[in-house]
This record gives C-alpha cells, structure tokens and sequence, in this order.
C-alpha cells in the first residue's frame, strides 16, 4: 500500500541549510520546509473530497480492515487535515500492531503536528518491524536534518540508497548535505539522480545549479535554474538563483527583474531581498 511519505512529487521549501557564499554574492542553498524537505504539496485528487468520501464507504463496508484506515490517513494529510489523518493513522495501527507502513505515516503527521519526539519514535518502530522499509529512513533522515544532526541524517539517506530505493528525496537530501560540506561533485551525482526519478520537480535543479555554480560552471547553473523556473514559476529560490546568475554577469536589469520576481512570490526569502536592494541600489 503506497504511503504518503513516497511519491514522484516533490515540494522542497525553505529550511536547514542557509547559504552558501560565492563570488562574494549570497547564494540560497536548495531548501526544504514544511517538516523537513517532506511531500508538502495537496495532492488534489487523493486528498479531494470525493476520494475522502469514496474511501470512507470502502471504510465503512469493512471497517475491521487496517488497510481502509491507512489509505484514507494518507488522503486527509495530503489534505492538510491532520488531525483527521492522526485518528485514522492511530485507528489502522490499533487493527494492526506491526502495520510499519502506518507507523511511519503517523510519523510525518506528528512532525507536521509539532511533535518531533512522537515522530522520531514512529519512525525507530517502523524501521524496528521493517529494516528494509525506505520510507522510514528518509523520513526519519529529515528529522535529524532539521535537527541538526547531519550525520545521522546522511546515514539514514544512505541506508535508504543502499536498499535501491526510487524515492527522490533520499538522493536529493544527501546531495544537500555534500553540497553543505562543500562535495559539488558528490552533490551534482546525487541532484541527477533526483532528477532522473522526478524529473517535473524544480528542486534538484536549483539544489544542482547552486553546485555547478560552485565549481564556476555558470552555464550549467543558468541552465538548471532557468528549468527550475520552467517547471515551477512560483518557485521564489529558482528566480533568485537566475538573478544572481545575471548579477555575476553585470546585467543588473534582469537580474532586479527576476529578484523582483522572487519577492513577490515570497516576501520573506532573504537572499531575494538582499539582491533586489543590490541591484536597484537601495
């Protein structure tokens, strides 16, 4: 049964890492918000509510069955109705103890709650009743990030790479972490692979530019982040990165435009803010 916390579908938002300095211009690094680089996004037509609904009468039909529970859990968070989603969560687990695939969607509904304690236990009890579930880890993986424990995060990435998952997040998340310890290489490996398996996702083409623009590889980095616009034009990170692109290259016309571009999506994204006023002499 497909979970919530696995999916093509990826919404990486502000988040861990800060920025990277280059060229003595501020560089956002690739962000993750939410709890922690998580699916985020509605999915609008599993979480609508006609399929709420729809799961509810296979519920009701069979209401012994942990499966019905779990699934419709997973359409109220990607809903965004958690506490809904909470009950249903506690509901499939109370039917079927060892269901680790429940355990960790509890988990990122916890973290969504506020409850990073309660998260971290869900995820240690699905990895205990299933040590090859990937989910978990990269679930677990982002807690740590944003906690701070870069270390046990990267472990849990890799563990989840090394049981050949496709989920994109363990690929891109390790690849935020070689790009924070200054491995562009290791990074850029990680963001291709991230973009092989979602390639619809804006994300691991800022996270790649901003190593390409490590390595001074400006016209990879602009490339990237002209398709990180492409595929999502609200995405305040991709046009801040295609400003300072223009900015390196003295075309402050363009690169105010696209800074102001990247405001008005997100009036709080520093980086953003910080560029416009350079580049309008403010």
């Amino acid at each position: 049964m497909r979970d919530i916390t696995n999916g093509p579908k990826l919404d990486w938002r502000r988040g861990a890492f800060a920025f990277v300095i280059l060229a003595g211009l501020p560089l956002a690094a690739c962000q993750s918000g939410g709890p922690g680089g998580e699916i985020t996004s509605i999915d609008t037509a599993q979480g609508s509510e006609e399929n709420i609904a729809s799961l509810t009468s296979v519920i009701q039909r069979n209401p012994g069955d942990p499966e019905g529970y779990n699934v419709r859990g997973s359409a109220y968070g990607r809903a965004g109705k958690y506490r809904e989603a909470l009950r249903d969560f506690d509901k499939a687990l109370e039917l079927r103890p060892n269901f680790y695939q429940a355990y960790a969607n509890r988990a990122l509904i916890h973290r969504y709650l506020g409850d990073q304690a309660a998260a971290l236990n869900d995820y240690n009890r699905s990895i205990q009743l299933n040590a090859s579930y990937d989910a978990a880890y990269i679930g677990r993986g982002n807690l740590y990030r944003k906690a701070g424990r870069t270390q046990d995060a990267f472990n849990d990435f890799q563990k989840a790479i090394q049981l050949d998952t496709t989920d994109p997040r363990a690929y891109h998340n390790r690849g935020l972490i070689y790009q924070q310890q200054g491995q562009q290489g290791f990074a850029i490996e990680d963001f291709s692979t991230a973009i092989s398996l979602a390639p619809d996702s804006a994300e691991p083409y800022n996270g790649r530019g901003l190593s390409y623009l490590a390595q001074n590889d400006e016209d990879n980095a602009f490339a990237d982040f002209n398709t990180a616009i492409k595929l999502d034009g609200r995405n305040a990170e991709g046009w801040a990165n295609q400003a300072l692109i223009y900015e390196r290259r003295g075309e402050k016309d363009k690169a105010a435009k696209s800074y102001a571009q990247a405001v008005r999506l997100d009036p709080n994204y520093k980086p953003a803010v910080d560029g416009l006023a350079r580049t309008r002499g403010v």
